[in-house]
């Protein structure tokens, strides 16, 4: 019985650290908003400090569904494994509509940003400082 009342403690505190650590990571979370529209982002540069993003995807009358990839400045965009995986939207995004990735943390460095539905040009620029 002290064994099932000892696991039952840990499990509890254990929900409660998870929901508590949840928390602090919602919070520190900021948003990015990309915009694309026809064969491009509206936004072709951005600069933010390291930290945690959703990225947060517009679909301005392009017409068609449209993506999000985002990659390390060098590495080679067409292979995914090169994808920052967390960075693509969850679902695809419908004209007029917009979607948002899972939290990604960006650390120090450039990143270039495109849409594989979207023929977007690679050389769209997050520098993160």
């Amino acid at each position: 019985m002290k064994k099932i009342i000892t696991t039952v403690v840990f499990a509890i505190g254990l929900v409660f650290s998870m929901t508590a650590q949840d928390k602090m990571m919602k919070e520190s979370t900021k948003t990015i908003a990309l915009e694309q529209t026809p064969g491009e982002f509206t936004q072709k540069q951005l600069s933010v400090p390291a930290g945690t993003y959703v990225f947060e995807i517009s679909n301005k009358g392009v017409g068609h569904d449209v993506g999000f990839v985002l990659v390390k400045k060098g590495m080679d965009v067409s292979k995914p494994e090169n994808h920052i995986k967390t960075a693509y939207v969850t679902e695809v995004v419908k004209t007029g509509e917009k979607q948002q990735s899972n939290p990604t943390v960006l650390e120090k460095g450039e990143y270039v940003y495109f849409c594989p539905m979207n023929p977007t040009a690679t050389d769209n620029t997050l520098i993160v400082q």
